[in-house]
C-alpha cells in the first residue's frame, strides 16, 4: 500500500484539527497541575502521613494521583519527603501514582482516548501504585 501526497496532506490536516480541538484541555491540565503544586507544598503533604503501611500508601497514591508530574521531579520531591520524615511506603506510592495516575489530566485523556479506557487505566494505576508501594517496602525490610 502506497501513501500518496494527498493522503499525507489529509492525515496532517486531521492531526492538526485534532490537536486544535484538544489544545484548551491541554492548557487547562497544565494550569491545574501548576496550581496544585503551588497550593500543596511538600511540607503540607508530609504532615498527612502517620507511618502506617496501608494508610500511608493510600494517602501517598491519592496525593500523587492529584498532583501528577514527571519521573525526574518525583525523585527530587520523594527525596525531600524522606528527609522530612515521611515513610518510604508513602513516598513510593506517591512517586508511582505521580507518574502513572492522572486525575487532573483525566478530562483530556477521556476526550482523546475514551472515558471507559481512562477510568480503567487510572483505577488500575491507582490500585497498583498502592500494591507496588507495599511490596517495595516489605521487600526492602526483608533484604
Amino acid at each position: 500500500m502506497k501513501i500518496t501526497y494527498v493522503d499525507f496532506l489529509v492525515a496532517v490536516k486531521q492531526s492538526v484539527n485534532a490537536l486544535w480541538r484538544v489544545t484548551p484541555l491541554i492548557l487547562g491540565v497544565i494550569l491545574l497541575v501548576g496550581i496544585m503544586q503551588v497550593f500543596l507544598p511538600s511540607n503540607v503533604i508530609g504532615s498527612l502521613f502517620h507511618h502506617s503501611l496501608i494508610f500511608d500508601s493510600f494517602i501517598g497514591s491519592a496525593i500523587g494521583s492529584i498532583l501528577v508530574g514527571n519521573p525526574i521531579t518525583s525523585y527530587v520531591i520523594g527525596g525531600e519527603l524522606l528527609i522530612q520524615g515521611v515513610s518510604l511506603t508513602a513516598v513510593t506510592a506517591f512517586i508511582v501514582a505521580w507518574v502513572t495516575v492522572g486525575i487532573v489530566q483525566f478530562p483530556a485523556e477521556a476526550v482523546m482516548l475514551g472515558r471507559r479506557f481512562s477510568i480503567l487505566r487510572n483505577g488500575l494505576s491507582f490500585f497498583f501504585s498502592i500494591l507496588v508501594a507495599v511490596i517495595t517496602v516489605l521487600l526492602f525490610r526483608f533484604l
